[in-house]
């Protein structure tokens, strides 16, 4: 059911600014901003046209709270689809709380978090995964996350969907045509076609779901683990990253105890980089514990940064190799980077030496930042970011990835069921599931338990 009361709240960051916005929508927004507001021109707000800004007071009585500009949107022509003001005030806090406290004596209540983009939902105005892409939009913090929200804002993942639904819809249409004229055994779904639509719809199924290792990715950025023995320069590294004094470096080994964490945007791709505490034999009780954390860190990253020892003048790299050997082993799958720290106190034939025993080890002196850019592009390569640059539709949202999963469980019973030749009524059942999967996703098929999942997580006036 569609609420027909008006609802407000703060549509800017709560706390003190230049401006604030306090949004009402519903039935009766306008008509409760009309009794509120004087206009410095004596109009009526209940008579002005749509997408008009008045400047004018919010009154409580005889007393003025602040001069205001007030925003009307009517529906269906708003964010919502119903009649909708926006007042934009000073930001005082005090002033915020005074104008909300007299608009919910006036006949509003407060808005639930997200309730103004459900009522967008409900009233049509987006589909379910557009809305979930307006809290991924609120919540970017680098490019490559906001030009995904927008892709899905707009319309393209709604769009893919619902073409696959519409086809496959017409040919459900058919099979169950073909169940009520079973006893003339009369067939109106062509399965040439037929068959080779799953097909389709199959393909572009597994490619969107395989999309979800990069969108997930690039939502909830790259755990990075920092691992080595003890002063080989991983805080340094770090702060070097960073390009801030982030982690205590201290020439005392064993400096870092617990796991230092901080994020990092490169190339539009936010990446979480973990200080860990260096791995070597001790008795000291704190920094065993630090060392089992750096173990639990490596489990959870997706990417290893592994510093290895400074060889000794005159030394062999026989124990660093033996470590590699020991890391790649223990993690066989995830990505490892081998730097070696330190670089500016190598001669030009050790760094040769180096290179030569250790292909792909990557030498760096992050004291003096040298390398860092090498680096980054390094780390980026472990990104498939091709279906980002064509613009492809990438899927970052759990919700969608478990129906797609679903969807196409179905989509091949189908496709077996047609190989079979399995009777309607059997195949009509498969089908029916895979438009439920696919109406989940957009919000065709829906329920209150599931929209309040969904919306628990926007921010209050959104």
């Amino acid at each position: 059911m569609i609420p027909n009361d008006s609802i407000v709240a703060l549509a800017t960051p709560s706390g003190a600014g230049a401006i604030a916005i306090i949004r009402i929508s519903g039935q009766d927004a306008i008509q409760i901003g009309h009794t509120v507001f004087r206009s410095i021109k004596n109009k009526d707000l209940t008579t002005q046209k749509t997408h008009t800004l008045h400047l004018g007071h919010i009154v409580d009585g005889a007393k003025t709270l602040d001069q205001v500009l007030v925003s009307i949107f009517k529906g269906p022509n708003s964010y919502t689809g119903e009649n909708t003001i926006e007042i934009s005030c000073h930001g005082s806090t005090y002033i915020q709380q005074q104008i909300i406290q007299l608009l919910l004596r006036k006949g509003c209540r407060m808005a639930d978090a997200g309730e103004f983009t459900l009522r967008a939902f409900l009233n049509g105005k987006l589909d379910l995964s557009q809305a979930e892409a307006v809290a991924d939009l609120i919540s970017s913090d680098n490019e490559a996350s906001h030009q995904i929200a927008m892709q899905q804002m707009r319309g393209g993942f709604s769009n893919e969907i619902a073409k696959l639904r519409e086809e496959l819809l017409n040919f459900a249409s058919l099979i169950e045509l073909e169940l009520d004229f079973a006893e003339e055994d009369v067939a109106f779904a062509d399965r040439t076609q037929f068959y080779e639509l799953v097909n389709r719809i199959e393909f572009v199924l597994k490619r969107l779901i395989d999309s979800f290792a990069v969108g997930n990715v690039i939502k909830n950025g790259i755990p990075v683990a920092i691992v080595g023995e003890p002063n080989v320069g991983k805080s340094t590294l770090l702060n070097a990253l960073l390009n801030e004094e982030r982690a205590i470096v201290s020439e005392i080994a064993g400096t870092t105890r617990d796991t230092i964490e901080d994020e990092l945007v490169i190339g539009g791709i936010g990446f979480r980089f973990i200080d860990t505490a260096g791995i070597r034999e001790t008795n000291d009780y704190v920094e065993s514990i630090g060392i089992q954390k750096t173990f639990e860190k490596i489990e959870q990253a997706q990417v290893v940064l592994y510093i290895s020892p400074l060889t000794p003048k005159g030394g062999t790299l026989d124990a660093v190799k033996l470590e590699l050997e020991k890391i790649k082993n223990q993690y066989p799958l995830k990505p490892l980077v081998v730097i070696m720290n330190k670089k500016d106190l190598l001669s030009e034939n050790e760094i040769q030496s180096i290179q030569n025993q250790i292909p792909n080890i990557l030498l760096i002196s992050a004291k003096n930042k040298e390398g860092i850019e090498d680096l980054k592009h390094q780390l980026l390569s472990f990104v498939n970011t091709g279906a980002l640059r064509n613009n492809e539709t990438i899927v970052t949202n759990t919700r969608h990835y478990d129906s797609l999963l679903k969807a196409l469980e179905e989509i091949q019973k189908v496709k077996f069921g047609l190989e079979t030749n399995l009777s309607s009524d059997l195949m009509a059942l498969d089908i029916r599931e895979a438009l439920y999967q696919f109406g989940l996703i957009t919000g065709q098929v829906t329920n209150d338990e599931l929209l309040g999942n969904i919306f628990a997580n926007f921010c209050i006036g959104k």
